[in-house]
């Protein structure tokens, strides 16, 4: 199976009422661990890769990596997304190389920190969408900011200073026809999202809420949204680590989210954790170990099994063979007819 483009994902999650969750990859056992947990659970995937993810495996690695995943898991509906584009022009090179789907992050001046006007973010994503579309590619968009830093982008921050306002998020996709919204409700990239469990405070679906009232049509993404469980961190520690208390986004939270609206849910941290816990226990246990694959398949493993637990937790377990994909040349003529 060719890889699809995200919009047509999005679209079979609104109408099976479910979510999709979307794994960053940096290398070869990542991917792996994401398209191993796909067939266990016969779900559709988006893997995703940011600007620094590129630039860490090198872009024609990474996209033959995707290339293999789809001749091995011909069954799996695979979209490759762009994570965090900064500019037009990184988002046009992922277009260029094959991705299926990108993100022009316009809430954010093209040095990936600075938070930008509106009008600034309009001009940068409509380019982006004319592109786009052109090709049959989707389009995620964000208005309002993520705390945090990511891979060096974020504006950094608790996520609390940069809400979405809904009546903007309305205006947004009205002036950009973008397929997918990230909205800001208080999440932050990385480990350090709350200090606390949150409550109504601190994680703002009360805006995600209204936002989807105003925009029922309109895929929400929400960014920011591993959970970050205890026992992760916990075995992080046991074996040598140093995390402080954190607390991530709840599952349950996130379901309330897919019951309003969200179709793709961004899941980075956990995965990291699960690996990395993985690795340093193999490594405090049996030390005279030093072939890479003696830790790189319990990380390899460690990591599935968090891919596959959120698939079911998303709701997207069940759905892959549902899906007949449409080739990306059809899903241009069918934006250019406004279908």
């Amino acid at each position: 199976m060719p890889l699809v483009s995200m919009r047509q994902l999005l679209d079979e999650a609104a109408k099976g009422g479910y979510g999709v969750g979307a794994f960053n990859v940096n290398n070869m056992e990542q991917i792996q661990a994401i398209m191993e947990a796909a067939r266990e659970t016969e779900s559709p995937v988006i893997i995703q890769a940011s600007r620094g993810a590129r630039s860490y495996s090198q872009d024609r690695f990474l996209y033959h990596l995707m290339l293999a995943a789809t001749e091995l898991y011909p069954e799996i509906p695979t979209v490759l997304h762009l994570d965090h584009g900064n500019s037009p022009e990184t988002c046009k090179s992922a277009i260029d190389l094959g991705f299926t789907s990108v993100m022009m992050d316009g809430s954010l001046e093209a040095d990936g920190k600075t938070p930008s006007s509106y009008d600034y973010n309009v001009d940068v994503t409509r380019q982006v969408v004319a592109a786009a579309h052109a090709k049959g590619v989707t389009v995620e968009a964000e208005i309002g900011c993520l705390g945090g830093i990511e891979d060096g982008h974020g504006a950094g921050g608790s996520g609390m200073e940069h809400l979405t306002d809904p009546v903007q998020a309305e205006q947004f996709v009205n002036d950009t026809n973008a397929d997918a919204l990230a909205i800001a409700i208080g999440t932050s990239h990385g480990a350090y999202k709350f200090t606390r469990k949150p409550d109504g405070e601190v994680l703002k679906m009360d805006v995600l809420i209204e936002i989807h009232n105003r925009l029922p049509k309109t895929h929400l993404v929400m960014h920011g949204s591993s959970s970050v469980p205890k026992e992760l961190q916990d075995v992080i520690n046991q074996y040598g680590g140093s995390l402080k208390p954190t607390w991530g986004v709840p599952v349950e939270e996130i379901q309330i989210g897919i019951k309003n609206g969200v179709r793709k849910i961004n899941v980075d941290t956990d995965n990291r954790l699960a690996m990395t816990g993985a690795i340093r226990k193999v490594l405090m246990e049996t030390p005279e170990k030093f072939d890479p694959r003696d830790y790189m398949k319990p990380a390899r493993e460690a990591m599935k099994k968090v891919v596959a637990q959120r698939m079911v937790q998303f709701g997207q377990a069940g759905n892959a063979k549902k899906i007949i994909p449409i080739p990306m040349a059809e899903m241009a003529e069918m934006y250019k007819n406004g279908n």
